[in-house]
């Protein structure tokens, strides 16, 4: 094998032997880097995801009987929900905004103070 002209690793310094594009000394070497570099990216990722999830689980747990169910924002709260993470929002014909975390979903009703828990039939 050949070695690189004063190529070294960038993550430990070693001199590199092999092939003309390696660009690290080992396997090692390369997923240490490469989760160093992409570590701040997916804690972010992993944490925002972790909340999705924990926000369907109480949807789908209050949500088991009927798939309709009417609860008040306490109840949400109480269980852990948070209100500022889903994955998406549908808007009806008639201007009603569902919130949606996977299939999983919400809507505000304003003159009963209550939240409309739903589940999106296409996920079926």
């Amino acid at each position: 094998m050949e070695e690189k002209l004063s190529q070294k690793c960038p993550e430990c310094g070693e001199k590199i032997i092999g092939r003309a594009d390696k660009k690290f000394c080992s396997d090692q070497c390369r997923n240490s880097y490469n989760n160093r570099l992409n570590s701040d990216t997916s804690n972010t990722v992993r944490n925002i995801n972790n909340i999705l999830r924990k926000n369907r689980r109480i949807l789908q747990d209050l949500n088991k009987q009927s798939g309709k169910t009417m609860v008040n924002k306490d109840t949400l709260l109480t269980n852990g929900f948070n209100f500022n993470y889903h994955t998406h929002t549908y808007t009806t014909k008639k201007g009603d905004n569902y919130h949606f975390c996977y299939e999983q979903g919400y809507l505000f009703l304003e003159d009963k103070s209550l939240y409309l828990l739903v589940k999106n039939k296409d996920s079926e």
